[in-house]
């Protein structure tokens, strides 16, 4: 393919394999786990994510990223924790934001004790309160953006400022964003992190992660991702790959149907709260139009109180109560028994996550029959 800039036509045909022997239009599946030994080039071994299909699919991830490399994991929390691990060791210490996706938080507090790893969260989402957690023991700080589910906005280029000047890495967990919405590696940031089962999958039928970096970062995780074992199948990287052709054309139309949705939740009475950054009186707006380019597919709001939640999300009928996001699809769930059930009552407090909040993913239907279906719901409880 000639090269392009556009967005638009690197999600249809950046790292595309072509099918020489039948000239078929889209990228052939290379379904075999053995390739033959060849010691000039590279020796091919799904654990080593380096078949065709995997090379092809980290090629066009890390363009619409606009990295010079990336892997691609089993699952996010593979991709999270490799990510994690490999640039880590004993003694050392990192720095999270304190509002992390509940699966993270879990990970560090469960896990990062037993390999003697410190940390810390940072007490507010300034580049301030990350700095004053910096030690002489610090690697890295680590970040979401927009953060799940209260969908706070972190300024990637002043937490990309005060990392480089004390010599850290910094990461980010850019699934909410999307690359369609946002790209860190723009705005200094070093690894950028995705749960491919949402936006990059977009159908909820596919479990993957995404790292992309520069190549020397790429070369440190893959280190440690060949020990670990957190390799996808090639034919979920086959899936991948296709469900990413249309990646930008889903997620325009989820951004629209939110920004939609969130007016629409703000005028009503059964609504405490909306929190969306596309909002023009959310405290993150002025920096999310700085550094994305939309504000995305995913919301949260809080029912007013002495609204049951649960039965708010089971009297849908349009909008599915589900566990994961970011499919074609409407779904809602309670954060505080979900996605954050692992947390403490009082970290759950903390970070403004209460029995009445409601995390929405926006799918592509019309917007009217959204709005309709909760109506409808609240109708049945109120």
């Amino acid at each position: 393919m000639s090269k392009s800039s556009d967005f638009r036509t690197q999600c249809v045909h950046a790292g595309e394999l072509k099918d020489t022997q039948y000239g078929g239009a889209i990228s052939p599946l290379y379904a075999s786990t053995s390739y033959a030994f060849n010691d000039v080039e590279i020796n091919q071994y799904p654990r080593y994510f380096n078949t065709p299909n995997q090379r092809g699919l980290c090629e066009k991830v890390a363009t619409l990223e606009g990295a010079e490399s990336g892997l691609i994991f089993s699952s996010g929390m593979a991709a999270i924790s490799t990510a994690l691990l490999s640039h880590l060791k004993s003694g050392d210490h990192v720095i999270f934001q304190d509002d992390l996706y509940g699966g993270t938080r879990n990970f560090i507090k469960k896990e990062f004790s037993k390999y003697g790893i410190q940390y810390s969260f940072a007490k507010g989402i300034q580049a301030s309160d990350f700095e004053a957690e910096i030690t002489s023991n610090t690697r890295g700080i680590y970040i979401e953006t927009p953060s799940n589910p209260t969908l706070k906005i972190i300024d990637l280029k002043a937490i990309s400022e005060v990392a480089k000047s004390a010599s850290l890495w910094t990461m980010i967990d850019n699934t909410f964003a999307s690359p369609v919405n946002q790209n860190p590696i723009a705005f200094g940031i070093d690894i950028v992190i995705h749960s491919a089962t949402k936006y990059l999958g977009g159908h909820s039928d596919i479990c993957a992660g995404v790292v992309v970096g520069s190549e020397l970062s790429i070369a440190t995780i893959f280190e440690s991702a060949k020990n670990l074992g957190g390799s996808l199948s090639d034919y979920t990287v086959w899936l991948l790959e296709r469900s990413i052709k249309t990646l930008y054309v889903r997620v325009q139309a989820q951004n629209n149907n939110a920004l939609l949705l969130s007016k629409f939740l703000r005028e009503q009475d059964w609504v405490d709260q909306v929190y969306y950054p596309g909002l023009e009186d959310h405290q993150g707006h002025e920096i999310a139009k700085q550094q994305m380019n939309g504000f995305g597919g995913m919301l949260s709001f809080d029912l007013a109180m002495g609204m049951d939640t649960k039965k708010f999300l089971l009297g849908m009928e349009l909008v599915k109560p589900s566990m994961s996001l970011a499919g074609i699809e409407s779904t809602a769930l309670s954060p505080r028994l979900t996605s954050h059930a692992l947390l403490s009552e009082e970290e759950r407090q903390a970070q403004g996550i209460t029995e009445h909040m409601v995390r929405f993913s926006v799918g592509i239907e019309a917007i009217e029959d959204i709005t309709k279906d909760l109506t409808q719901s609240i109708s049945k409880i109120s």
